[in-house]
């Protein structure tokens, strides 16, 4: 690492500590040269997987998108934004985990839709009808008869 002061090459590591959970090292240094103190940050570079839309071009992972439309399913929902961050950081490390260069747009929508249903089951139900195409109310009906079929699904529980 060169020296952000005096350019030269000779730089040493004075002390390194974990921050950020445990994503980034930070990193004191000194110049062997003029003496000045710096701090670097240091982190994993991951690359995320190219997402092949249903036409079959590709483009890259926008996590920007992921979440808006969690955030439009889950509109005016009881949800915190915490439990939504968090839902939104487990699918990209469930897209990170999966060690492909590239991921149909249709298992990114998947993952939504698992963690929708985990999350809130009126914004489930609301993805579900934009994603899946909902034609009718009788499609309603079966993914709402679907949903309560499942064992976490409780009638009663008011979120």
């Amino acid at each position: 690492m060169h020296c952000p002061f005096c350019g030269a090459h000779d730089t040493r590591v004075t002390d390194s500590r974990l921050v950020a959970d445990g994503d980034q090292v930070r990193r004191r240094r000194q110049c062997a040269a003029c003496g000045e103190r710096f701090t670097t940050y240091e982190t994993a570079e991951l690359v995320m997987p190219r997402v092949i839309k249903s036409d079959g071009s590709r483009e890259l992972f926008d996590e920007a998108k992921l979440r808006a439309g969690m955030l439009r399913a889950l509109e005016k929902r009881p949800v915190s934004a915490e439990s939504i961050e968090a839902a939104v950081e487990r699918i990209r490390q469930t897209l990170r985990a999966r060690g492909e260069r590239e991921v149909h747009a249709r298992d990114i929508g998947e993952e939504v839709m698992h963690a929708l249903k985990r999350l809130d089951q009126v914004a489930y139900i609301r993805f579900a009808s934009v994603y899946r195409r909902f034609q009718d109310i009788d499609e309603f009906r079966a993914e709402i008869d679907r949903l309560a079929q499942e064992p976490s699904f409780r009638p009663d529980e008011s979120e």
